[in-house]
């Protein structure tokens, strides 16, 4: 998952110590807890850095409901190309020239994929 891994690592890495514990040690892997359960390693506001990184954007990005926005927002390529390579990386099935539904389904996998990978994202988002 090289294009995910790279957005995860940005979502994360932006975060500072008021926002959050340590991310995840490695991006896309959950930590295992002693007890043997896996569990991620520790929960990252996502939410909180995001509106912050927007909030000093001289763009309006919706990342809340635009991968392209997303994307825009952690400085990564958001070309059809690279959606294309992101939808690709999360195993999407669909049509990729809809485009239109290829980025729904592609922001909604990736929120439910910065949750699974430790960060605690609105429910909202999540249905």
């Amino acid at each position: 998952m090289g294009l995910f891994s790279n957005l995860l690592s940005k979502v994360f890495g932006q975060q500072t110590a008021a926002t959050s514990t340590p991310p995840p040690a490695a991006a896309g892997a959950p930590a295992v807890a002693s007890s043997g359960s896996t569990s991620p390693a520790a929960t990252v506001d996502v939410t909180a850095i995001l509106d912050d990184l927007a909030a000093k954007n001289s763009e309006k990005l919706d990342w809340r409901r635009s991968i392209v926005d997303l994307m825009k927002l952690v400085d990564m390529d958001s070309s059809l190309a690279s959606r294309k390579e992101l939808a690709k990386d999360l195993n999407y099935t669909g049509d990729t020239s809809d485009s239109a539904k290829m980025n729904i389904w592609l922001h909604k996998e990736v929120i439910r994929k910065i949750a699974e990978n430790g960060g605690k994202v609105p429910k909202e988002l999540l249905s």
